[in-house]
């Protein structure tokens, strides 16, 4: 008889005939069951937002101007950067169903008196079922026979308290037992259930922007709002001055450009780039932008068994305390043997010493808040000399040595044990008989009597001192939260090469602190121990508040808090359902050691955004002042909208395309991005917005003159000093690309030695697809520019090795940045 069986007692459950009948009359479990987010609400995320919404009114409003090619043209950049998010989301959802799927919980039901194993959909109501600690309660239900179980409802309430339950008691679908094993009777199933009611609990999903993110949308929208402020400058001119329909036409055209909708594309790109890199290396991405959010990360929070060690436990040697060895291995035997509520301590015991089952009276399951376990046992359970009648507790030492005095070379033993890295146990015995009373937390027994102690060893990966220093290369700050001794655990740390001078403290510490020194140690110290699951996400939380960005690495149901706290959620593939449903990222296969090589290329997507930014905010801002400008001066306007389009095109668009493709891993600067890119763009934008005004004003100023003597200014043809001004910008940001990536000393300036010539030469060829723009007519024509001669080529080329020479010598005096007060550190 199994031990479980034995706790139901003489539990029926339904018939085959009952079963058949219910689900007949629609009284079966048969509702889908996502693991993930559904396609609908994927949908809803990536189409329905403000920046979206602003791009397509910005195509609409082309359509109604009549300018339909670029009214498509906008909405397909801005539909294609949906598409590829939507892609690689849907993309995740299908392999974490394929993982959810592998990992489905099989059901097991008590049917004419026998354990049986069946899939969720084949419960019926009526159902008998049986828990055991870690599973999903799947429907709801209360619970019957003789078991108690403790359930962590968080996921439905939002707080992590576990909850006893005892005979009677309700339980919830979409909550999790924790410890203990009872039975249930299935009350309410399908889309009668809580779970389902809800639409939370463990399917649910967090969506974080992050801080690029964030910024990106706060740069759309203040061109946004200067477009809006520009189109209405325009329709007061249409008002008040003589333009004509298509005048008004072509500047709104222009202005709507100033947007930058590509931007949003090319990181879309470089998100979809990050996801796909990841494939190979057991990393399987739930959100989009999680790989670059991991560039932002500066604190890991980790828990020590399955993550830093194999979660392989053993147990080492026993300590006998008053009482013989042989018959410490016996009592323990029957001890592991008896308990219903199994755990891995209580597997590595039964490995170890086989023992005989004993009826005991009542059991305390382990509980990660308790950090101890108990049975009890009557006079009449046993004929067996040394199984005492009372309680028998198997927990931490620090949490039973209150109750149970030790000597001083228990004492010894206990440290060597712990700072070794070994986990040990106290074993003890009481003649108080627990009775655990329903909704009560219960307590030690008193008159504890030490037994013996228990070292068990857990092995640490063979790739965690390599993956620590990984972090390290990443400028991540690893701190381990465990539920184990912190001399314990900071051993192991000690072990896998965190330092010997990590700070450790411990959860009775941290529960007697105020406030400000709960954060302050959080922040100071590495390892920390014994520590609950609400410490847990107190801690996640205590580090985000003083403006850490916190990575938080999970697998059981009690991480599910601190996930949920922490900026960016990472789960295993062996964890709970719970735990992979509310990750941003799942390591596949466990693979912990992915991580670095993830965080690099989190960085490597960050910084090619960023680069892509610089580009983008010289060429919008470029444009922005040069139509003030140009309205100032001249009283017209620099660009036709054609003209807009291929300077965009040529200058920023073709080379974005690269750019996150190439990018490289690096530290980056806890800084603003767009504050840390100030330094490059302010000097760019000002100096070729000057350069190219000068280049259009001095062609306005031939072609007013080759009307003498006539000189009517209604009569000036803007082709020649709009095509000189399109070739100066396109040969301004193409010479930017090397400044970018320096191939050589001579271009650095705006940037450090880079040594890569491939932008250099993508800038070459882009200049030589531009002229040969201008080669053909068709070409040529299409885009509204006008064919210059090759002097004035050449008066251009020497105009853009001028500016490139200035600007270097801004860039390297650092005078705007002093002038600024940009910090570059």
């Amino acid at each position: 008889m199994s031990d479980t069986e034995e706790q139901t007692g003489e539990l029926q459950g339904l018939s085959d005939r009952e079963v058949i009948a219910r689900r007949a009359d629609g009284k079966g479990n048969n509702i889908p069951r996502s693991s993930s987010r559904p396609y609908r609400q994927i949908f809803n995320e990536n189409l329905f937002t403000f920046i979206n919404a602003a791009f397509f009114t910005i195509s609409l409003v082309m359509f109604l101007l009549g300018r339909v090619g670029d009214g498509i043209l906008v909405a397909v950049v801005i539909f294609g950067g949906v598409l590829v998010n939507i892609g690689q989301e849907i993309w995740a959802k299908r392999k974490l169903d394929e993982i959810a799927l592998l990992h489905r919980p099989k059901a097991i039901v008590i049917r004419e008196g026998k354990e049986r194993s069946v899939d969720p959909s084949e419960i019926v109501l009526g159902d008998v079922l049986v828990l055991l600690p870690g599973d999903q309660i799947l429907v709801d239900g209360a619970i019957i026979g003789n078991g108690r179980i403790e359930v962590d409802e968080s996921l439905l309430t939002g707080e992590s308290d576990s909850i006893p339950k005892m005979v009677g008691v309700p339980v919830y679908s979409g909550s999790f037992c924790v410890s203990g094993t009872a039975c249930y009777q299935a009350e309410k199933v399908g889309t009668d259930t809580v779970a389902h009611k809800l639409m939370t609990g463990a399917r649910a999903f967090r969506q974080v922007l992050t801080p690029v993110q964030h910024e990106i949308n706060v740069v759309i929208r203040v061109f946004l709002l200067i477009a809006c402020f520009l189109w209405i400058l325009v329709g007061i001119s249409f008002l008040s001055r003589s333009y004509s329909l298509n005048d008004v036409i072509q500047r709104a055209a222009v202005i709507a450009g100033l947007v930058p909708a590509g931007l949003l594309l090319a990181i879309t790109l470089a998100y979809g780039l990050g996801a796909v890199r990841m494939i190979g290396e057991d990393v399987l991405i739930q959100q989009a932008n999680a790989v670059e959010s991991l560039s932002n990360v500066d604190i890991l929070c980790l828990d020590k068994t399955g993550t830093l060690t194999t979660n392989q436990i053993e147990l080492q040697e026993i300590y006998p305390i008053g009482v013989d060895e042989e018959e410490l291995r016996s009592l323990l035997g029957i001890y592991a043997a008896s308990t219903i509520a199994g755990n891995k301590t209580n597997d590595a015991i039964a490995n170890t010493y086989p023992g005989v089952v004993m009826d005991a009276i009542a059991e305390v399951p382990f509980s990660s808040v308790r950090k101890w376990s108990a049975l009890a046992f009557d006079a009449t359970a046993t004929d067996v000399s040394y199984l005492a009648p009372g309680t028998y507790v198997l927990g931490a030492p620090e949490f039973l040595m209150s109750l149970a005095g030790v000597s001083p070379d228990v004492a010894d033993y206990i440290e060597d044990g712990i700072q070794q890295g070994l986990r040990v146990v106290m074993f003890a015995h009481s003649p108080e008989k627990i009775a655990p009373k329903e909704n009560s937390t219960p307590e030690l027994p008193l008159d504890l009597k030490p037994l013996g102690l228990l070292r068990f060893s857990d092995q640490l990966r063979p790739e965690a001192k390599q993956t620590l220093d990984g972090f390290a290369e990443a400028g991540i700050e690893v701190k381990i939260i465990s539920g184990d001794n912190p001399k314990t655990v900071a051993a192991l740390a000690k072990q896998a090469g965190l330092g010997e001078d990590i700070e450790v403290v411990s959860g009775q510490e941290l529960a007697l602190m105020d406030q400000v020194q709960f954060i302050q140690t959080a922040l100071t110290s590495t390892v920390f121990g014994r520590i609950t699951p609400d410490q847990k996400a107190d801690l996640v939380r205590g580090l985000r508040r003083r403006g850490k960005y916190v990575a938080m690495i999970g697998d059981g149901v009690n991480d599910v808090l601190a996930l949920k706290q922490a900026n960016l959620a990472i789960a295993m593939e062996s964890g709970s359902k719970a735990t992979r449903s509310v990750a941003d990222i799942v390591l596949l296969k466990d693979s912990f050691a992915a991580l670095p090589h993830t965080f690099l290329e989190g960085q490597r997507i960050r910084n090619g955004i960023q680069d892509v930014m610089k580009l983008f905010l010289v060429r919008t801002f470029c444009v922005t002042l040069l139509v003030f400008a140009t309205a100032i001066v001249t009283d017209s306007f620099p660009l036709q909208n054609k003209q807009s389009a291929i300077v965009a095109l040529v200058g920023v668009g073709f080379p974005t395309m690269f750019i996150p493709v190439w990018a490289k891993a690096g530290a980056i600067p806890r800084r603003s991005m767009v504050r840390g890119i100030l330094h490059f763009v302010i000097p760019a934008t000002l100096t070729l917005t000057l350069v190219a005004l000068f280049v259009y004003l001095f062609y306005l100023v031939v072609a007013i003159l080759d009307l003498q003597p006539n000189l009517d200014l209604l009569q000036v043809d803007y082709a020649t000093p709009r095509s000189a001004l399109v070739t100066i910008l396109i040969m301004g940001e193409l010479l930017l690309l090397p400044f970018l990536k320096p191939p050589t000393q001579f271009w650095v300036g705006g940037e450090p030695l880079s040594g890569d010539w491939r932008y250099t030469i993508v800038a070459i060829a882009l200049l030589g697809i531009y002229f040969l723009i201008l080669a053909v007519p068709p070409f040529r024509n299409f885009f509204e520019l006008q064919p210059l001669s090759l002097w004035s080529y050449l008066f251009l080329a020497f105009v853009a090795f001028e500016w490139c020479l200035i600007l270097r010598a801004i860039w390297r005096s650092r005078f705007l940045d002093r002038f600024l007060g940009i910090d570059l550190g």
